[in-house]
């Protein structure tokens, strides 16, 4: 077993995959001639975003979308990178929400954390020990 991908269940596909690409330049990987799904190269474990309508045939009793909810859900996506406030501010300047600045942590990490145009909660973080 292994971890194979996320699939962020979202109401514009296409305009998060060009905000992921804008805020943290991650490159599209693919995007469904429908539009309901695309995925980011993220290395081995891929980034996917769904149509909230796509979502719904799956599971018609429904969901809680995080474009939805005036609180951020209870789960984040981690973004690693070396400069934690370069990436904080390019987000911001792509249309992010900040729900914290960088801040360094006791464990040695820089983290900081935003709220992306579709609800989805980011974090972005240096390595851990590093």
């Amino acid at each position: 077993m292994k971890f194979g991908y996320t699939i962020l269940y979202v109401p514009d596909v296409a305009a998060s995959l060009v905000f992921f690409e804008k805020a943290f330049g991650l490159s599209r990987r693919f995007l469904a001639e429908t539009g309901d799904y695309g995925e980011l190269d993220t290395g081995s474990t891929t980034l996917a975003f769904a149509s909230q309508e796509l979502a719904l045939s799956h599971h018609p009793a429904g969901y809680v979308f995080a474009s939805a909810s005036e609180r951020p859900l209870g789960v984040e996506i981690a973004l690693v990178t070396g400069d934690v406030e370069a990436a904080h501010a390019t987000a911001l300047a792509a249309g992010a929400t900040e729900l914290a600045p960088p801040k360094g942590m006791p464990w040695g990490q820089i983290v900081s954390y935003i709220r992306c145009p579709d609800g989805t909660l980011v974090e972005l973080c240096t390595p851990v020990g590093g």
